[in-house]
């Protein structure tokens, strides 16, 4: 008998709370929900260090940590050009309108910019940044269509073909 309002009153406590989050500001709620993750997040950490399960998540850091060590000189070494995909990527998937004008053209300037190169490049620094860059964009690497696009459209304004 005692079960069955014990289920009574959490089908009851599920609907009130139902009916509170309904009602309750987007703002308020995304305040709320990052609250109870920090607070749950913390509260598992704490169940596993006092149960002795916690050799798990320094072994996943330490792999992390090695991981990130080896990478670490190869994303230094294309942060320019992927800082300008990237910059351009977001502006493109922010706004409406295309980053350059409306007839689709790209300037020198931003072909400089997608490519990572400074306006003096020569035209083997050019060709070698779009090589570097599409090895590593191109869509059959799981890069996507439009950076692939992108990468081709700033190599044909900089080298006028």
């Amino acid at each position: 008998m005692i079960r069955i309002y014990l289920v009574l009153a959490l089908i009851v406590l599920a609907f009130w709370a139902l009916n509170k989050f309904l009602k309750t500001p987007p703002e308020i709620l995304t305040k709320i929900i990052k609250k109870a993750a920090i607070g749950l997040f913390l509260l598992v950490i704490i169940l596993l260090a006092a149960t002795g399960r916690l050799n798990w998540l320094f072994a996943l850091v330490g792999v992390l940590i090695a991981f990130i060590s080896r990478m670490l000189p190869t994303i230094v070494r294309y942060f320019p050009q992927l800082h300008g995909l990237w910059q351009t990527f977001n502006q493109n998937k922010t706004s409406n309108t295309p980053p350059s004008n409306h007839k689709g053209q790209m300037s020198r300037q931003e072909a400089f910019d997608v490519l990572g190169l400074s306006p003096l490049a020569s035209e083997k620094e050019i060709i070698l940044a779009h090589k570097k860059l599409m090895l590593k964009m191109h869509p059959d690497k799981g890069g996507s269509d439009f950076l692939a696009a992108k990468i081709n459209q700033a190599k044909k304004v900089l080298l006028q073909k």
